[in-house]
């Protein structure tokens, strides 16, 4: 059995490189949209709800279709990007980041907010009675209370970005060490009868996926009863 090559390894740095800016990215955007999905009673809850919960339904090829769409030489933010220089995002990392944090939204919003909803109005009330500040309370209550669901989101968010395939295709293509990740390579394997160094990757992505179930579960045994 053939051992990886450099362009297997490069796949996988820039999986991790990828995975890791989307999540961190994921948290900083998708915690405001929780914290406001599980505070709100506005009547467009359930229409952002829908929205961000698309990408569970959605064929990964038609998100990523519309994204090429909307990010190209024709679509409204690709003219943005055209005129303020910074030229056109599909097949370029950027272009990925972008991609998959749509793609992957979901798998963040909805851990953070079900962990804040499982707070409950009654800690948030007594740190007001206490003339804690807003930013206060999020830090010193919130954020403590909802960890195993930041911990989830965290986890899923990454583990979700990794397993991409039909999205990060279409936007991103298959460039050596830009765009081709760890799912576009095991295709480019098997389609070349690499079965060996398909076996590696492949494999890898069993053992890589076990292990966040297992982190998962232990970090928020809860999940797994959900689950069931």
């Amino acid at each position: 059995m053939l051992l990886p090559d450099s362009q297997d390894w490069s796949a996988i740095w820039l999986t991790l490189k990828l995975a890791s800016t989307v999540t961190v990215l994921l948290l900083i955007l998708g915690t405001p949209l929780a914290w406001w999905l599980a505070r709100t009673h506005s009547r467009l809850r359930g229409a952002v709800s829908a929205l961000v919960s698309m990408p569970l339904v959605l064929p990964p090829t038609v998100l990523g279709f519309y994204l090429l769409l909307v990010l190209g030489p024709h679509g409204p933010v690709g003219q943005l990007t055209q005129a303020l220089g910074i030229g056109l995002l599909p097949f370029t990392f950027t272009g990925l980041v972008v991609a998959s944090t749509f793609y992957s939204l979901p798998f963040v919003v909805q851990p953070i907010q079900n962990a804040i909803e499982a707070i409950g109005p009654r800690p948030l009330e007594v740190a007001a009675t206490l003339r804690a500040r807003p930013w206060d309370t999020f830090w010193s209550v919130v954020v403590p209370l909802a960890r195993p669901g930041f911990l989830t989101a965290a986890v899923l968010g990454f583990a979700h970005t990794v397993g991409e395939f039909g999205v990060v295709l279409m936007i991103g293509g298959n460039i050596p060490g830009v765009t081709r990740v760890i799912s576009v390579q095991i295709f480019d394997r098997v389609e070349a009868l690499e079965y060996a160094q398909a076996h590696w990757l492949a494999g890898g992505m069993v053992a890589f996926s076990f292990a966040v179930l297992l982190l998962l579960y232990t970090l928020n045994p809860d999940a797994r009863r959900k689950a069931a």
